[in-house]
């Protein structure tokens, strides 16, 4: 299969974020069910995604650019940039209301931190999935 540069970007960066903050989610998922509900306990774990992330990304990123072709993004690739970010940024959005909802509902800081990512999370890789599709499918 013959895709551009920036096509395998896109893939390269799901994987990255579904594997790092994916993986993120499930260890906080056990942490907080097994009682962990202090927000400092939560930053080497957070750490360590945000560093497979990068890893990833730089990693799939090189590969990427060695197997691919030598042509910078066209009209194309930025059309399907805008429309699936236009597309995946209400997640984000109504993330952040939720956030601000629950901290005048008095919730712990810990689930609004989290709202926070898992929205973050979200909106991103809708974003991805959509550029996808429409690589796929065409805009």
């Amino acid at each position: 299969m013959d895709t551009s540069f920036e096509e395998k970007s896109v893939w390269i960066q799901l994987l990255s974020l579904v594997v790092g903050l994916g993986g993120y989610l499930v260890v906080a998922g056990l942490m907080l069910s097994n009682g962990v509900n202090a927000l400092p306990a939560f930053v080497p774990v957070f750490a360590v995604a945000i560093v497979l992330i990068v890893a990833i990304n730089v990693a799939g990123h090189v590969v990427a650019a060695i197997s691919s072709r030598g042509d910078g993004p066209d009209e194309r690739d930025r059309l399907i940039g805008y429309r699936a970010e236009s597309r995946s940024s209400w997640i984000l959005g109504v993330g952040a209301i939720g956030a601000i909802i629950a901290l005048i509902l008095s919730v712990s800081g810990v689930w609004v931190a989290h709202l926070l990512l898992i929205s973050l999370f979200g909106s991103e890789a809708a974003k991805e999935v959509a550029q996808i599709v429409y690589y796929r499918r065409g805009i």
